[in-house]
């Protein structure tokens, strides 16, 4: 069952450090309306390392001109002050730390949000070939490796930077030749930096793949348990959760050991220039090194202290370097997706709509799914307004596609279709499918209530508009044994409905909206009679003024349309009434034949029956 693994986009090209400017202004797009709380920030950051950078100087002048002469009283003063300044850097600090984590929340509020739109606009053929999973894993785990960007990085890099050159200012000013041996291990780091960041950004850009993966896995046989469990499938389906989780544990292991790696190198470093600087600078503070004495206790020990404040935004940067690199991975492939533009091509400036009539014109449609192997061939056929069409055939021979054109989640390769006259390329897609209504085979039902899956969210329709549908066509029985009547929440899938009553709401979906023209793909399969026969009184209700096209396998269903089309293998073979039609004894007399022998005695007497009623 997994078959996204080998996905075409299941890893980025692996880009040069230069492209990560590119990707850091696209998303100042995103931070630029926020960019006061940036500023805010930056202005705090600034007083607190100033706070930071005098505490060690305040000690050295407690130390020397205060402890060391026995002025016990400007000591304890003087301490005082290094309190106030602690606490004014710790309030600062916590102060930093939100307006800037709110300026980067805000801007993934926009980034997620246009992400998102972005979603709906992608053509169903996009849909078709990419998981879910990987969809879900960009607006979700992405967007968070871009919150850690914002909370741990940006505002805070650019402080270490300035704290680290001033901390070098005031480490000349206290000893030029410690600061000379403190800065030799610089270039060290900055080697050990350069080679362990290209493997933390390769082994994150593999990680996030694979949790693609394992994602798509999960959505994948989650929705599919109970096929999974109908099958006796479990240990197969388990071993193969195992290699895929296994493999997301691998990649970040050693995405884990090179980071690990970096920080322990660098606090390894740090310590021993650390022990280096103590002995040399106390050899200098007893006068017993060559270079003589003038180095008093207190400013060694404000020496060593901006050396360790040195080595701790060092270390830091490491870290922040791979918390930048995660981000530049997600947002690479944040932006990827932003940049598809597989969508439904609109008009820039659609001319004004005909009137809505509801006729339909196919003429010569040619449609294949793959741009291989062919769909529809040369399918031509019109409907008047009013009229009621129904489409049968075998499974496969392109009913359903017919459905999918006139409302544009795909375009066909040759040929037009036209609706009241216009090429359906003429209309904005929103005004294109406020007239088409289309009830699928598979209904889909959303979070929320009954009536809220009616009205699913137009704020044309009013509830009363919603539960006058709703009841026009039976719905009232039916969530009549609710509690909660029309207000009983549906559950995932609409698990707590039938799928004739997830049938029924969707008829009364389009009800409410009252389009001139209505695409109905099975309607009424899958049902049992009872069912059947409710959902065919809903249909009739539906269509009535209206142009109708109606899929249907159960030929029982069409008994009062106008017309019947019968396609095979993607063309229109038969054309005419349900009399007509079978005294021709072509294909749809054989369809007919067919479910004679397969289908219940009074389904096969309705559909022998009389056209009409």
């Amino acid at each position: 069952m997994i078959s996204h693994g080998a996905h075409h986009d299941e890893s980025l090209p692996r880009r040069a450090a230069s492209y990560d400017g590119r990707l850091a202004l696209r998303l100042w797009e995103f931070i630029r309306p926020h960019q006061r709380w940036i500023w805010t920030g930056l202005a705090l950051l600034v007083a607190t390392s100033a706070c930071r950078l005098a505490m060690p100087y305040l000690l050295k002048v407690a130390i020397d001109e205060h402890l060391a002469p026995g002025d016990l009283a400007g000591f304890t003063s003087l301490l005082a002050v290094f309190a106030g300044v602690a606490l004014l850097e710790v309030v600062g600090k916590g102060f930093q730390t939100w307006v800037v984590d709110r300026a980067g929340q805000d801007a993934l509020l926009g980034l997620r949000t246009r992400l998102f739109e972005h979603l709906q606009r992608l053509s169903s053929a996009f849909y078709d070939r990419t998981p879910v999973g990987r969809l879900v894993g960009r607006v979700t785990t992405d967007i968070e490796a871009l919150q850690e960007m914002f909370s741990s990085g940006l505002v805070t890099i650019l402080g270490d930077l300035l704290f680290l050159v001033a901390t070098v200012v005031i480490l000349l000013s206290l000893d030029v030749a410690l600061t000379g041996a403190t800065l030799l291990v610089v270039p060290v780091l900055l080697v050990l930096t350069l080679f362990i960041r290209v493997r933390v950004r390769g082994a994150y850009a593999t990680m996030v793949a694979r949790r693609g993966r394992l994602n798509a896995f999960l959505h994948e046989h989650v929705t599919g348990m109970p096929v999974v469990q109908a099958f006796v499938r479990e240990r197969q389906a388990a071993a193969d959760f195992a290699r895929v989780n296994g493999e997301m544990r691998d990649v970040q292991l050693t995405s884990v050991r090179w980071e690990t790696s970096l920080s322990a190198l660098t606090e390894m470093l740090g310590s021993f220039t650390t022990a280096l600087i103590v002995w040399f600078g106390g050899r200098r503070v007893l006068g017993e090194d060559a270079l003589g004495a003038g180095l008093t206790i207190g400013g060694l020990f404000a020496f060593v202290d901006y050396m360790q404040r040195f080595f701790g935004p060092l270390n830091d940067l490491s870290l922040k370097y791979t918390v930048m690199q995660n981000a530049m991975t997600a947002s690479e492939r944040i932006f990827a997706l932003l940049d598809e533009r597989d969508v439904t091509p609109e008009p820039v400036a659609p001319p004004a709509p005909p009137p809505a009539r509801g006729a339909i014109a196919f003429r010569n449609v040619n449609f294949s799914y793959d741009g291989r192997t062919p769909v529809l061939h040369d399918v031509s056929f019109e409907v008047a307004p009013g009229e009621r069409v129904a489409v049968v055939g075998a499974t496969g021979s392109g009913k359903t596609t017919l459905l999918k054109l006139l409302t544009r989640l795909y375009d066909p390769q040759g040929g037009a279709i036209e609706l009241d006259g216009r090429p359906l390329g003429t209309y904005a897609l929103t005004e294109l499918r406020r007239r088409v209504g289309i009830v699928p085979q598979d209904v889909f039902l959303f979070g929320g209530d009954v009536l809220e899956n009616v009205r699913l969210g137009h704020p044309e329709v009013s509830d009363d508009e919603a539960l006058a549908a709703a009841r026009r066509l039976g719905l009232d029985a039916v969530v009549g044994r609710f509690p909660r009547g029309f207000r009983e929440p549906v559950r995932e899938r609409g698990g707590n409905l039938s799928s004739g009553e997830r049938q029924l709401i969707a008829f009364a979906r389009v009800l409410a909206v009252a389009p001139p023209v209505l695409a109905l793909d099975e309607a009424t399969s899958n049902v049992d009679t009872e069912t059947e026969a409710l959902l065919q009184r809903a249909v009739h209700e539906l269509t009535l003024g209206r142009t109708a096209l109606v899929i249907a396998h159960r030929l029982s269903t069409i008994r009062d349309v106008d017309r019947i089309l019968v396609l095979d293998r993607g063309r229109v073979v038969e054309e005419g009434t349900h009399e007509d039609l079978l005294a021709r004894r072509g294909a749809y007399w054989k369809l007919v034949q067919l479910q004679f022998r397969e289908a219940p005695a009074d389904d096969a007497a309705a559909a022998a029956g009389p056209a009409r009623q």
